[in-house]
C-alpha cells in the first residue's frame, strides 16, 4: 500500500486485513497531533460502490471510534460531496474508493477540515502507519456511525442545482453512462433540475472501472452507437468515486479532461490556472496565467494555494482527467459559488453541456473553436512500478537510448522530465510517458497537429511500450550499452 497520485492505494485484501486499520488510525492520531481534533470531535467517512469499500469503512469505523472519536456515516457519495460537506462542518473525513482502479484494489482519501491533505501529510501518514501496534489497530467493537448520508447529498444536490440559471439545460437531449460511478443518481438528478431529457445508459450492479484518460476504442464505439440510436447531444458519466468527468460530443466521442477543465476557467474568468505538465500545451496561447504542477491533486491544490496567496481572486486547478477544483469563491453568474479544493465531476459537466444550449453548436464545433493541438491519452496495463522506472531511466541515461527507442515516428528535438518524460518531436509533435501513482500502469500522453495524427502516435507509443517490455529490452539495453 501507498500513497498515489490521490490518496492511499493497495490491494482490496491487504486494506481490509490489516491496512484500513492501521491507515485511519495514523490519520486521527496525526489531526489529534496537529491540533485538527480531541476525543469526542466528528470524523465524516463516506465510500464508492466497489464489493470491499462497505468492509474497509467499518474497518474505519472501528478503529476511529475505538480511539474516541464519533465516526458520522455519510454512505456512499461521491468524493467532492463528502469533502464538501466534511469542510462545511468543519471537520476531517475518509473517503474509500479506489477511483478508478481495478475492482481488486481499493483504496483511502484523507481529507483535513479545510481540504485535501498534501505530499507533506503523506509522509507524516504513512510513518505514523507503519509503527501502529497491531493491537492498537484491532478494534472490533463494529461502532454505530451516525448516519449523514442524506445531508451530504442535499449540500451537494444544492451547490449544483443553483449553479446555472433555471431551465439552462432545456431542450438539450443527454445519456447518463451510470456504469458503478457513485454518482450516476446525483447526475441525473441534477440534469433534470435544469430541464434536461435523460436518457439512463449502461446501469451495473457490478463495479466497472472507468478511467477518463484511457477510455477504450470498444467503450467509444459503444458511446458512438448510443449518441446516433437515441439522437443525444452528448454522454456524461463520471469514473468510480465521482471526482473525474467524463463527457462525450454529439458523436460519442470523449472530450479530454483538461480541455472540460479550460472551459470552466473561462466560464468563471479565472485570473490563476494550475494543471500538471500532462493537460494540454496550447492552454497558455489562450490568455490564462497558467502554472504547471506534476501530476496529482495535492500538487495542484499546493500550486493554487501559492496562486491565493500572492493575491488571485479567480483560482482554478484542473487536471487531464477532467478533475476540477477550486481554490477560491468564484460570481458563477447566478451566485458565489465556494471553493472546492479536491476534484469534483460535476462543473466540468454543467458548464460543457451549458456550452452547447448558449452557443446552439453541437460540442464537436465548440471543441474545435479552441484551436488547441490535439491531445490523446492512454496507458499499458499491468507494467510494474519497477519496470516503469527501469524503462524510464534507460530512456533518460542518453540521448542515444532515447533516439532508438523513437526512432520509426520522428526526431528528437527536447526533453522534460518534471514528471515522466516528454518528449518535443522535430515536427511539433509530443510523447509524454508517465508511471501512474495509483496503480502499475505506464500512461501515455500525446499530441499532434490533427485527431487522427494523435491518434496515430498514441497506437505507435503503446505499441513501443509493448515491444519493449515483451520482447526488446534485453537487445535494447545491450545495444545501447556498446554504443
Amino acid at each position: 500500500m501507498q500513497f498515489g497520485t490521490s490518496g492511499l492505494r493497495g490491494l482490496s485484501v491487504d486494506l481490509v486485513s490489516a491496512g484500513a486499520s492501521a491507515y485511519a488510525t495514523a490519520f486521527a492520531r496525526y489531526l489529534n497531533w496537529i491540533g485538527e481534533v480531541k476525543a469526542g470531535d466528528p470524523i465524516f467517512i463516506g465510500r464508492d460502490l466497489r464489493d470491499s469499500s462497505p468492509a474497509i469503512a467499518t474497518i474505519c469505523f472501528d478503529a476511529l471510534s475505538g480511539l474516541g472519536f464519533t465516526v458520522c456515516d455519510c454512505g456512499t457519495v461521491p468524493t467532492p460531496a463528502l469533502a464538501l460537506y466534511s469542510m462545511k462542518k468543519g471537520g476531517p473525513s475518509m473517503m474509500v474508493t479506489g477511483s478508478h482502479i481495478s475492482a481488486d484494489r481499493n483504496g483511502i482519501k484523507f481529507y483535513k477540515s479545510d481540504g485535501e491533505i498534501d505530499k507533506a501529510d503523506e509522509a507524516v501518514i504513512t510513518e505514523l502507519a507503519a509503527n501502529v501496534h497491531p493491537a492498537d489497530a484491532s478494534h472490533t467493537s463494529h461502532a454505530i456511525a451516525e448516519d449523514h448520508s442524506s445531508e451530504c447529498l442535499d449540500l451537494f444536490y444544492q451547490r449544483n442545482s443553483s449553479f446555472l440559471a433555471e431551465g439552462a439545460l432545456a431542450g438539450l437531449k443527454v445519456g447518463v453512462y451510470q456504469h458503478s460511478t457513485v454518482a450516476r443518481d446525483l447526475i441525473v438528478k441534477i440534469l433534470a433540475h435544469y430541464g434536461t431529457e435523460i436518457v439512463p445508459l449502461g446501469r451495473s450492479m457490478n463495479f466497472a472501472p472507468l478511467d477518463t484518460e484511457a477510455i477504450s476504442n470498444g467503450m467509444i464505439s459503444l458511446f458512438a452507437s448510443w449518441t446516433k440510436q437515441h439522437g443525444l447531444d452528448a454522454i456524461v458519466s463520471a469514473d468510480g468515486d465521482g471526482d473525474r468527468p467524463l463527457v462525450t460530443d454529439e458523436r460519442g466521442i470523449p472530450v479530454r479532461g483538461d480541455l472540460l477543465g479550460l472551459m470552466v476557467a473561462e466560464y468563471l474568468k479565472a485570473d490563476a490556472v494550475a494543471t500538471p505538465v500532462t493537460s494540454n500545451s496550447g492552454i497558455e496561447a489562450l490568455g490564462f496565467s497558467v502554472t504547471r504542477t506534476r501530476v496529482g491533486s495535492p500538487f495542484v491544490v499546493a500550486c493554487m494555494k501559492e496562486a491565493v496567496a500572492a493575491g488571485k481572486k479567480r483560482v482554478v486547478g484542473f487536471e487531464a482527467n477532467g478533475g476540477l477544483l477550486l481554490a477560491t469563491a468564484c460570481d458563477a453568474g447566478q451566485h458565489t459559488i465556494d471553493a472546492l479544493p479536491t476534484r469534483d465531476c460535476m462543473l466540468p459537466i454543467l458548464v460543457a453541456l451549458s456550452r452547447i444550449a448558449v452557443l446552439r453548436e453541437p460540442l464537436s464545433v465548440i471543441v474545435r473553436s479552441y484551436s488547441l493541438p490535439f491531445a490523446a491519452s492512454g496507458r499499458l496495463e499491468n507494467f510494474p512500478s519497477e519496470r516503469s522506472a527501469q524503462l524510464l531511466d534507460h530512456l533518460r541515461v542518453s540521448d542515444a537510448n532515447l533516439a532508438i527507442f523513437l526512432q520509426s515516428i520522428g526526431q528528437v528535438l527536447s526533453k522534460t522530465d518534471i514528471d515522466g518524460l516528454r518528449v518535443g518531436l522535430s515536427d511539433q509533435r509530443a510523447i509524454h510517458f508517465r508511471a501512474s501513482g495509483n496503480a502499475p500502469e505506464m500512461r501515455c500522453y500525446v499530441e499532434a497537429a490533427t485527431e487522427k495524427a494523435a491518434a496515430q502516435l498514441l497506437d505507435f507509443a503503446l505499441k513501443r511500450l509493448r515491444y519493449w517490455t515483451n520482447n526488446m529490452e534485453a537487445q535494447w539495453v545491450i545495444a545501447c550499452e556498446g554504443m
